[in-house]
């Protein structure tokens, strides 16, 4: 260390003092080392440096051109105004660092003269050192000044960048305010629009409001018009007719009485005087779920059973008789597709032919046509049969099987066994059984296929019946029309 002289303090103690009113920009003095060439180099700092001014301006332009095109007119306008904000706040700090650095250069200088009259005073080695301090000096104003020049720059774009931003703010307000303008226009528009869409609506109403009541004024005047026109034409007349008319119905009335009593008085005659000659005659109910038997009334007559018989259906118009294939029993049980018709039955016995006719047409079963409806709303219909005949062959066994009807089908199985299962098909048959005995209004004959035939007991008339209506409109509806054997030619 070079030693100070007495005389070195009395001339430090002549150097005008720093002032105190001196900012600087940190807490502590830099600190610096001398390189090669005596150059003077700052020292590392222990901490990273942070990105610089000019690198954050570009980093928010490019954010700024990159967002544009998403951000709305007011989103745009509300971040220009924050970095408009921001570019303020740098520019008051590049103004702090300006008055920094001014004072540097006033302490640098101040500094540079106190040495200039110190190396006056000193000598030998302790003016060498002075040099160098005052080189030193130098070196901190020169890289002083560059960074000032460097302050000036930044500043410079930090200006031209809060100019841009506050011109950019500007005209995104003025779009916002135009937008707005706009928008309230289109609002005020659409409100109008809406206001003579409404007028209008209540202009049509009371319109066609006045048109009704001008419509139902004009028809009330015509009504009364008429009536008077009807009661100034001739109106005792018109009563008059009314009256003719009425006497006329009573008296066609009671002459279609008087007809009626005399057709049935004829009716009984002549059934009487064919009783007198007739051998046979036929007793049941003309109904839908009863049976017809022949019977002998006279001691001449043959048993029916030992004679040839052959039903016959009878339409309501015409001549022709339709031939009830397989009916050649005494006993003959109607079916529903018997039901509006008179049946007659041809008898040979001891070669004379006696035909007997019932006295009125079939009539269906009370109740059966609701049956069959409310059956049909089912997907399927299931009933409890015995099968009597297989094939033309008796069936040994009495068991109960399912005959099951559905919409496209018709199957008879016991349990898990299937005896039959067939759609609807132009082979397939069904109809009341025509063979006879006690039993045949509860008989059904189905022929599944060709080869394939079923007799079939059901518990009660009703279900053979509604069995066979049900079959029938099922079949209809996959086009299929079914009858018993020798009815198509009929149908």
């Amino acid at each position: 260390m070079t030693k100070v002289s007495p005389a070195f303090e009395d001339a430090m103690r002549e150097i005008v003092s720093v002032s105190a009113d001196v900012c600087f920009a940190s807490n502590q003095f830099p600190r610096y080392r001398i390189g090669p060439g005596n150059q003077i180099l700052d020292e590392a700092k222990k901490y990273p440096r942070g990105p610089s001014l000019k690198e954050v301006v570009e980093k928010e332009t490019a954010q700024l051109v990159e967002q544009y095109k998403r951000l709305s007119v007011r989103d745009l306008a509300s971040k220009f105004d924050k970095n408009l904000a921001f570019a303020t706040k740098l520019s008051n700090e590049a103004a702090h660092r300006k008055v920094a650095s001014l004072e540097g250069h006033v302490l640098l200088k101040k500094l540079r003269d106190a040495l200039e009259v110190l190396k006056g005073r000193l000598a030998g080695r302790d003016k060498e050192d002075v040099e160098k301090a005052i080189s030193m000096v130098e070196t901190l104003a020169v890289k002083l000044t560059q960074k000032e020049g460097e302050l000036v720059q930044e500043k410079y774009e930090v200006k031209k960048l809060a100019n841009f931003l506050k011109l950019t703010s500007e005209n995104a307000k003025k779009l916002v305010s135009q937008e707005r303008s706009f928008a309230c226009a289109e609002i005020e528009s659409a409100r109008a629009v809406v206001q003579r869409i409404g007028e209008a609506l209540e202009e049509q109403e009371r319109d066609s409001q006045t048109s009704a009541k001008q419509e139902v004024q004009g028809l009330l005047e015509e009504v009364q018009q008429g009536r008077r026109i009807k009661m100034l034409h001739q109106p005792s007349k018109v009563m008059d007719m009314e009256h003719e008319l009425r006497d006329l119905r009573i008296q066609i009335q009671e002459k279609s009485t008087i007809s009626i009593k005399l057709q049935k008085q004829l009716e009984f005659r002549k059934r009487a005087e064919n009783k007198k000659f007739c051998i046979y005659e036929l007793n049941g109910l003309v109904s839908l779920g009863s049976f017809l038997r022949i019977q002998p009334c006279s001691d001449a007559a043959e048993e029916p059973s030992k004679c040839s018989i052959q039903w016959y259906r009878l339409p309501t118009e015409g001549s022709r008789r339709e031939i009830i294939s397989g009916a050649t029993k005494p006993i003959y049980a109607p079916e529903p597709f018997d039901v509006g018709r008179f049946l007659e039955v041809d008898i040979i016995s001891n070669g004379q032919k006696v035909s007997l006719t019932t006295a009125g047409a079939i009539s269906p079963a009370p109740g059966l046509d609701n049956h069959v409806e409310i059956l049909l709303r089912k997907p399927n219909t299931e009933f409890n049969v015995v099968i009597t005949q297989m094939n033309g062959r008796n069936y040994s066994s009495k068991s109960m099987h399912l005959f099951q009807l559905g919409k496209t089908r018709m199957k008879l199985s016991r349990g898990w066994i299937t005896k039959a299962r067939e759609s609807y098909s132009s082979s397939m048959q069904i109809c009341g059984f025509r063979g006879g005995g006690n039993s045949a209004a509860k008989l059904l004959f189905w022929q599944a296929r060709k080869g394939q035939s079923f007799i079939l007991l059901f518990e009660s008339e009703l279900d053979r019946n509604a069995a066979i209506m049900l079959a029938r409109r099922c079949g209809l509806h996959c086009s299929v029309m079914l009858a018993g054997p020798e009815d198509h030619a009929f149908m």
